[in-house]
Formats: C-alpha cells, structure tokens, sequence
C-alpha cells in the first residue's frame, strides 16, 4: 500500500529565500529515490510562508528508506531554526475507496 502524508510549515520571516532554496535542492534528491512516487511543494496563495508538501511513496519500506537517507537530517537541521513550527507537521493520508 502507498504511504502518503502531507508536510506543512511556516517560514519565520526573513528566510523565505534560504528555505526556497533548501527545499528546491531536497526535493530534486527526494524525487530521485527509488521508491517515491510525488514530492509536490506548494506555498500557499494567501501566505507564500506557508508551505505544503505532498509526498507519496510506494509502500512503507519506500517511506522508510526516505527517513534513512543521508541528506534528510542534515536538511531538518537547517530548516528547523527557519521555521515557526518544532518540525515540519506531518499528516498521514489514506484513499478513499
């Protein structure tokens, strides 16, 4: 079964381009990962500070070597202080039907 969730953030004001930049680079190497289906990134129209990120992966295992990558605690530790939010929220999604 795909694993599908949702990240949402806030850019503190005054790193709106650092994170345009740290999240372009991640996800051109998350997209990259065997198992990944979508890394959508979206800011939201009323509030550019405000960012969505739709992922998919192919099923758990897939999920699960994207947390175990090399590059992702290095880009958390960066994004983290730029943020508003403790980490990125993160919501888990199911299909319907």
């Amino acid at each position: 079964m795909k694993k599908t969730l949702l990240a949402e953030f806030t850019v503190r004001p005054g790193s709106e381009e650092r994170v345009a930049e740290l999240v372009k680079e991640y996800a051109v190497r998350v997209r990259e990962e065997p198992g990944n289906l979508a890394f959508e990134v979206y800011t939201k129209e009323s509030d550019p500070r405000a960012y969505w990120i739709f992922e998919v992966y192919e099923d758990e295992a897939a999920f699960r070597a994207h947390l175990a990558a090399p590059y992702g605690p290095p880009f958390n530790k960066e994004l983290q202080p730029l943020i508003e939010e403790k980490e990125s929220v993160l919501t888990f999604l199911n299909p319907l039907g």
